[in-house]
């Protein structure tokens, strides 16, 4: 885990990766690797999309 996120920052840093898609890499490990944070970053996501779908 920690050399892919080095490699993520490392690519990151080049510019080779903007910082959105370092944000969608990073969401996108955390839901593959179940980790505790996942829980945090999936309420954040539903309270996100939730928020964009009822715009009433």
């Amino acid at each position: 885990m920690l050399l892919f996120g080095l490699a993520t920052v490392l690519l990151v840093r080049s510019r080779e990766v903007r910082w959105w898609e370092a944000v969608l890499i990073g969401l996108f490990g955390m839901y593959l690797g179940q980790t505790p944070v996942l829980f945090t970053a999936d309420g954040l996501v539903n309270w996100l999309f939730s928020g964009f779908a009822h715009n009433s």
